[in-house]
């Protein structure tokens, strides 16, 4: 959307939430962890863009919002693409390890082709087998 990676999956859970049926283990972390990594890439608060979207209905009107009010280049889009979609760094322990945690939670602790947040969700949500 707008050539931002997540803004999609940010704003379908912020309508989710809007109408009452955001899966509860998605409500701690609404607005932070990745959402909150586009929020600070793109300068806006959380608030902010739950209002954008409440006042929105469709897709496209939140990536009009988005093509006006948020001005960022390729490059910096292109960077934050690499950071979400390679987060968490090998060199990152801790975060290695909350990965390394949340997999044996979910029953995938031998799932060795995990290696990152989003390979985890999308295995969790049946996209990666």
């Amino acid at each position: 959307m707008c050539g931002w990676v997540h803004l999609p999956r940010y704003v379908d859970k912020i309508r989710l939430h809007l109408a009452g049926r955001l899966h509860p283990d998605y409500h701690a972390n609404l607005g932070q962890g990745f959402d909150g990594r586009w929020l600070a890439a793109a300068g806006v608060a959380h608030a902010q863009m739950v209002e954008v979207v409440r006042q929105s209905i469709t897709d496209g009107e939140v990536c009009d919002w988005v093509r006006c009010n948020v001005r960022k280049t390729d490059a910096e889009k292109a960077a934050h693409r690499q950071e979400v979609l390679g987060f968490p760094a090998s060199t990152d322990t801790a975060m290695q390890s909350l990965l390394e945690r949340r997999k044996a939670e979910a029953g995938m602790a031998d799932r060795a082709e995990i290696t990152t947040f989003v390979d985890f969700i999308d295995a969790d949500e049946g996209r990666f087998e």
